[in-house]
């Protein structure tokens, strides 16, 4: 292990002398800008960050990111102190900000580099709000609302006392984010009209922002607002701006924030609304695209695969109820296969009791297998004992267990799954 571990490290170390000289000689520096005319960060630093990230997700093995982090911190140690001015912390930041990118699903490690971010306090606003942006996502999907809520005040808090005039033409862009994401704070614990309040205006900022708009348009999703939201999601869809290169940093976007997860997220988001509408062919038709985009970006058995999973098990069953039909097979495939993705815990553990990574989403798994265990008399008593599970670890304050189950009326409260947190809306 330790001679394998040393010969990547002097492998990777002969790349970033060699195949990183040749990777950016190769082509024209892209500047870091704030929105002025004048470069913000490091360029070379961006170039290094750059081939870092596309070598990481080229081969998407733990070789190629474990190289990929070798580079960056390698980028990290020629940058200035973290006490300098502007320009040395924005360069210190948008490496920090690249190698929380690679380790956010390692979320200590990701949000210790995150805080390190907040901590420059010179560097430009749009460096900060990323990190902000990326902290209050890993919080959610770890259950920590309050926290999240903190964080985003603090943003809003900063926002307003910086000097924006500095910061170019993206002072209403980068207010908007912050107001985007803690409305979906607002969304997460139920506050319907708190959150309403944070996204006036969101849609109509002139630098688009692909995770604030999404944020917004679940809102309008989970009001049945429905022809609003699906036109938000479609935008989306179509038109997500691609700010993987780092190039400017009043768009940085990372974690389960960036832009191929707001992609991702708004497929299924809209998929979801197809299958709230009726519109069941077309909800299986997005839905089996989100999985397959999920399955090639994450991996076949990934957690986030078991999210989609329980959502395609809600679609079918909810177009059974509506259509008289019955598809019980297909919704406990789809289940198990959940089940075991998003690594359920077994059912003898004390469920309100232990913190579970994705709770909700496995309560609501579990849920919808136990309606289909308990119409089986054979096993309506393994049915029963995992409805009581599923209840026992529930934690939406929105919404029951039972009133996601059961969305068959008009009236009823429409549940809105974000893939991005792996959280019931």
């Amino acid at each position: 292990m330790i001679h394998a571990a040393v010969k990547l490290s002097k492998s990777v170390i002969s790349m970033s002398r060699t195949s990183l000289v040749a990777a950016t000689s190769s082509q024209p520096l892209r500047f870091l800008h704030d929105g002025t005319n004048s470069p913000s960060s490091n360029p070379v630093a961006v170039q290094m960050i750059n081939y870092a990230l596309s070598h990481a997700r080229s081969q998407k093995s733990d070789e190629s990111y474990a190289q990929g982090m070798l580079i960056l911190e390698q980028c990290l140690s020629t940058q200035s102190s973290e006490s300098a001015g502007q320009f040395a912390q924005n360069s210190i930041g948008t490496v920090l900000l690249a190698m929380s990118n690679l380790l956010y699903e390692s979320f200590e490690e990701a949000i210790e580099k995150l805080h390190r971010v907040q901590g420059l306090t010179r560097s430009s606003l749009g460096v900060r709000v990323a990190a902000t942006e990326a902290l209050v996502g890993l919080y959610l999907q770890l259950g920590q609302d309050d926290t999240s809520s903190v964080l985003a005040d603090k943003c809003l808090d900063f926002l307003h006392k910086d000097d924006l005039r500095s910061n170019g033409g993206s002072k209403e862009s980068l207010i908007a984010r912050a107001k985007a994401v803690k409305g979906l704070v607002e969304l997460v614990t139920g506050n319907l009209e708190s959150a309403e309040s944070f996204f006036h205006g969101v849609q109509d900022i002139e630098a688009w922002n692909g995770t604030a708009v999404l944020s917004y348009g679940e809102f309008l999703h989970a009001t049945q607002q429905f022809s609003l939201a699906k036109e938000l999601y479609q935008n989306i869809i179509e038109g997500v701006p691609k700010n993987e290169d780092f190039s400017d940093m009043n768009t940085l976007a990372i974690c389960n924030m960036a832009s191929d997860e707001v992609l991702l997220a708004a497929t299924f988001a809209l998929g979801q609304l197809e299958s709230h509408m009726g519109n069941f062919r077309a909800a299986e038709e997005i839905l089996t695209k989100a999985l397959t985009k999920t399955e090639e970006y994450f991996g076949s058995s990934h957690p986030k695969v078991g999210v989609v999973l329980t959502c395609i098990a809600l679609m079918y069953r909810n177009k059974a109820r509506q259509e008289r039909s019955s598809s019980l097979l297909i919704q406990e495939g789809l289940y198990r296969r959940a089940i075991e993705f998003l690594k359920a815990p077994p059912l003898e553990s004390k469920g309100a009791e232990t913190k579970l990574d994705r709770g909700d989403i496995l309560a609501l798994a579990r849920g919808g297998y136990a309606e289909v265990l308990c119409v089986q008399q054979n096993r309506k008593t393994e049915g029963e004992k995992m409805k009581t599970w599923a209840e026992a670890v529930w934690s939406n304050r929105r919404m029951s267990l039972t009133d996601v189950l059961d969305i068959s009326e008009p009236s009823s409260k429409v549940p809105v799954i974000d893939v991005r947190i792996s959280r019931v809306l």
